[in-house]
C-alpha cells in the first residue's frame, strides 16, 4: 500500500539506519528494500497461488502472497505477515524454510517455504487478491515459465524454482 515505512539495506540486507515511503520519489539508488514471499504447501502438496487484484500492478496476474517488509520487520515476519494479510493463513516465522534471495533492481526479493497441515481456510483480501487457486508446483512453475505470473516472478522462479522442487519433494 502507499505510504508503507520501508528500512534501507545494504546489497547484503544489511540495514543502513534509512528508512523510505512506498511511493516516494527519490529511492536511493545503490540500496534496496526487503520483500519476501511465501510457497505455501497443504497437507495434499498443492501450492497456494493467488491472483493479483485489478487495481495493482500486474493485475490479474498470478504469484505466491508477496510483498514488503515493514520497517522493524524482518523478512521473516513480513512473508508471515503478508500471507496473513492476503489470504488468511496465520503462520509462525518457525515454520518458514528460505528457498533463496533474489537481488533485484531496487529490492532483495526472498522466498520462503511452509508446510501446512490439512487445507487452511482462506480469507482473501480483495484490495490485493481477486481469486486464489491450489495447485501442483509444476502448475505455478508452468504459470512463471508462460508469462502467466506477475512479470517479477519469472526471473525469480528461473532462478530458485528447481531449489523449491527439491524443497517440496517433487
Amino acid at each position: 500500500m502507499d505510504g508503507e515505512l520501508w528500512d534501507l539495506t545494504d546489497a547484503a540486507g544489511d540495514p543502513t539506519g534509512r528508512t523510505h515511503r512506498r511511493g516516494d520519489p527519490g529511492f536511493p539508488a545503490g540500496l534496496f528494500h526487503i520483500v519476501a514471499s511465501v510457497c505455501l504447501v497443504r497437507g495434499d502438496g498443492l501450492v497456494l497461488m493467488t491472483r493479483r487484484a485489478a487495481v495493482k500492478d500486474w493485475p490479474l496476474t498470478w504469484e505466491f502472497p508477496a510483498g514488503s517488509a515493514l520497517s522493524g520487520e524482518t523478512s521473516a515476519e513480513g512473508a508471515v505477515r503478508e500471507l496473513h494479510e492476503e489470504a488468511g493463513v496465520a503462520l509462525e516465522v518457525a515454520q518458514l524454510e528460505l528457498v533463496g534471495r533474489v537481488v533485484e533492481e531496487s529490492a532483495l526479493f526472498d522466498l520462503y517455504f511452509a508446510r501446512v497441515p490439512g487445507d487452511p481456510a482462506l480469507a482473501l483480501d480483495p484490495a490485493e487478491v481477486c481469486e486464489s487457486e491450489w495447485v501442483p508446483l509444476a502448475e505455478a512453475l508452468r504459470r512463471s515459465a508462460d508469462g502467466e505470473m506477475a512479470g517479477p516472478w519469472t526471473p525469480r522462479l528461473e532462478q530458485w524454482g528447481a531449489r523449491l522442487a527439491e524443497m517440496h519433494g517433487v
